[in-house]
């Protein structure tokens, strides 16, 4: 039986309803062996007046299947290149059918399955809101490449596809239709195959509307072929500016750009052999196994519950009290009350609460601004919080999250004074970024119904949260703190206690290797410039200013008199730059004048010039690469040693707690990912020659001489 319905009315008209094995339709075997019977069915029709694409599925098509893409090794590109040509010849026949062809948009189309609704000649989809579409490959480090890059540049033009192909940008269905991706929208799903089936048979003596636009005579692209004046500029610009956004660690972007132009230059089915080209080069690079496994199958697992308590019923969090109505508090108090959790926002003065909630009111007028919310819905979001300075208000709250200074003896007085406000089986939250959940539990009536839950700065943007467990902590109250992640549309990972958890901890190698680099000699400059060229979004000394030597002082000061300072590593180089810069010389970060850099008041900034008579020796050299290693494998080691003492649970929260938490560059799919396609013994290799070196911090955790051993990867 196969798994493409397919049904001829009393007008002519096939519908083609896709139908395949497993939850959703994909481009693998069983889809390329249906397709090719259902082209050959309809090119044999007689008296056939037009087709219907139509899915049974949730989803109205997945794209390619990725288990098969993440298969493909080096050496196989011409068998896959066999399989594309099939695959995209399939289309082409579905295109050049002398009827028309219609695309009914049920559910998401995307990739692939938005390159199958490229080759019909009209779009109709469902006006909902999982209905979506695009090409998002190059998140992936691949291309489209059923077509899609050539189809959707023919269809819009080059400046105007562009950013389609180089962002993956994903679009709702009432945008695709106002930017062209789809050209007619329906109320209902029941109204899709009559409304496609109208349109075709509206078209009955149009000759054209079987003929794809670049299939007819006299087609010009939109705004002109490569050889238009315009286009022509466009097109010596944008690999500079591609290579300024990529750094030149990404080859998808690059590979689309390439493959996008040739689009603009070459014949239609020329441009389809150039496009399979570049996937066949792109499926067989690291890069994409690294994204593929991280961002799709890791982060699919993770939102899907894997690191959650089995056994636990899903129970929803109804009202928060949120402590602390700073730059942290006010953004979780936003991101509670836009999932529609009652929120009570606490500090020491009514004054300073509000003001938190000016925050969110600043956030909802900018979103009514840009249309994408009425005034009526921003006042329901805003009645949700309620600044307070009464401790009385958080009576009956079933979460409470403190969100004050990182200093132990102030979270433990505010424990003792706000936890008895919690409903009886209410939850307390921490959102400390470095502190032991377990001691900060000590201040606790009930150590069991206590958790981390970290937030990351601006809350409203970024997209993870840190759960940490303490000793302690129960499975109950772990199920219910990954909920609370999910129902603010968070992805959580789960990590257990340690000084800094996995994020901080992780990150805080990469801050002191550039302080060590600064120390030996090394060109400030120079150092955060590679720290960028890595693929990290700011260099180190950047970040440390932004973050506060002052800051970092007064933390360092809390770390000691907890006795957990130097836990996991020698900080004491840190320590004494630290110390040095801000307490003999004032430079506390951004934020109090200055640190590493001096800041303009137009925003411009420059090294602190005192910096080099401290610390710059202008013989020093350390090669380039060793430097890039440095803060790239300090990093890596660091992941994997949380991984052997369990404060990671697994392999995905590693890679990606590091890729949304620490900002790991994108290629390399996670600290942990990035070991497996360097190869485990090359990466023993390295870390061992930098240890020879630059010291002992350097050497190969043993969790990776066992897996190097034994010949596996980190899974």
């Amino acid at each position: 039986m196969s798994v493409f319905k397919y049904e001829k009315d009393a007008d002519g008209i096939v519908t083609v309803t896709m139908d395949m094995t497993g939850p959703v339709n994909a481009m693998n075997q069983e889809y390329r062996e249906a397709m090719a019977q259902t082209i050959e069915r309809l090119e044999n029709e007689e008296g056939l007046s037009g087709v219907v694409l139509a899915s049974a599925k949730k989803v109205f098509f997945a794209g390619g299947d990725l288990n098969d893409l993440l298969a493909a090794k080096k050496g196989d590109e011409a068998l896959f290149m066999d399989e594309l040509h099939n695959t995209k010849d399939q289309l082409r026949r579905l295109e050049k059918l002398p009827v028309p062809v219609v695309a009914a948009i049920n559910g998401a189309a995307l990739g692939g399955g938005y390159e199958i609704c490229l080759c019909c000649n009209h779009r109709v989809a469902w006006d909902d809101k999982g209905v979506i579409v695009g090409l998002p490959e190059v998140s992936l480090g691949l291309l489209p490449g059923g077509g899609g890059v050539v189809r959707l540049t023919n269809l819009l033009g080059l400046q105007a596809a562009l950013p389609y192909l180089l962002e993956g940008t994903r679009v709702k269905a009432a945008d695709a239709k106002e930017q062209g991706l789809v050209d007619e929208l329906v109320a209902t799903r029941e109204e899709l195959v009559p409304a496609a089936k109208a349109w075709i048979l509206s078209q009955k003596d149009n000759a054209d509307a079987a003929v794809q636009p670049w299939d007819r005579k006299g087609f010009k692209i939109p705004g002109g072929n490569a050889s238009h004046p315009a286009v022509a500029q466009l097109i010596t610009v944008m690999p500079a500016m591609l290579r300024q956004k990529t750094r030149g660690l990404l080859p998808a972007p690059e590979e689309i750009l390439d493959c996008a132009v040739n689009a603009a230059r070459l014949d239609f089915d020329t441009a389809l052999r150039v496009e399979s080209r570049g996937l066949a080069y792109l499926v067989t690079t690291p890069v994409a196994k690294n994204m593929i496994s991280t961002f799709f199958f890791g982060m699919n697992r993770l939102n899907g519950g894997a690191s959650r308590p089995d056994g636990i019923e899903p129970r929803a969090v109804k009202k928060v009290g949120v402590l602390g109505a700073g730059m942290m508090g006010q953004g979780i108090a936003y991101v509670s009350a836009m999932a529609g959790i009652e929120v009570v926002l606490k500090d020491v003065s009514l004054e300073a609460a509000e003001k938190g909630k000016a925050y969110s009111e600043g956030l909802l007028a900018k979103r009514v601004g840009r249309g994408k919310m009425s005034e009526a819905q921003k006042a329901d979001i805003l009645g949700l919080i309620q600044p307070s300075a009464d401790n009385a208000d958080l009576k009956g709250c079933d979460l409470i999250i403190e969100a004050v200074f990182e200093n132990i003896e102030l979270k433990h007085k505010i424990t003792r004074e706000t936890e008895p406000c919690l409903s009886e089986d209410g939850v307390w939250g921490s959102n400390t970024s470095t502190l032991p959940i377990t001691q900060l539990a000590e201040a606790s009536s009930k150590p069991e119904n206590f958790i981390g839950i970290h937030f990351f700065s601006p809350v409203d943007k970024m997209p993870l949260i840190e759960i940490i467990c303490g000793e302690k902590t129960s499975d109950e109250t772990l199920a219910r703190a990954f909920d609370y992640a999910r129902q603010i549309r968070k992805t959580p990972i789960v990590v257990n206690d340690s000084l800094g958890f996995f994020t901080s901890r992780t990150f805080g190698t990469y801050l002191d290797e550039g302080v060590r680099m600064l120390r030996e000699g090394a060109h400030p400059v120079q150092i955060d410039s590679l720290g960028k060229a890595v693929g990290m979004p700011v260099g180190p000394l950047a970040v440390y200013d932004e973050v506060s030597l002052e800051l970092t002082r007064k933390a360092q000061q809390t770390w000691k008199a907890m006795g957990v300072e130097d836990q996991h590593t020698d900080a004491s180089v840190t320590r004494e730059v630290v110390a040095t810069m801000v307490e003999e010389h004032g430079r506390g970060g951004r934020h109090h004048g200055g640190g590493f850099y001096e800041y303009s008041d137009d925003g411009s900034k420059r090294i602190w010039p005192g910096l080099f008579d401290l610390y710059y020796q202008e013989g020093t050299h350390i090669p380039e690469q060793d430097m890039k290693d440095r803060m790239l494998f300090r990093q890596v080691i660091e992941s994997l040693k949380c991984l052997q003492e369990g404060v990671l649970r697994n392999v995905d929260d590693g890679n990606i707690g590091s890729i949304m938490g620490i900002g790991a560059p994108a290629w390399t799919g996670g600290f942990i990912q990035f070991v497996n396609t360097y190869g485990v013994q090359n990466f023993v290799d390295r870390c061992r020659e930098l240890a020879a070196t630059y010291g002992e911090r350097f050497e190969p955790p043993a969790i990776a001489l066992e897996k190097a051993a034994a010949g596996e990867p980190f899974a």
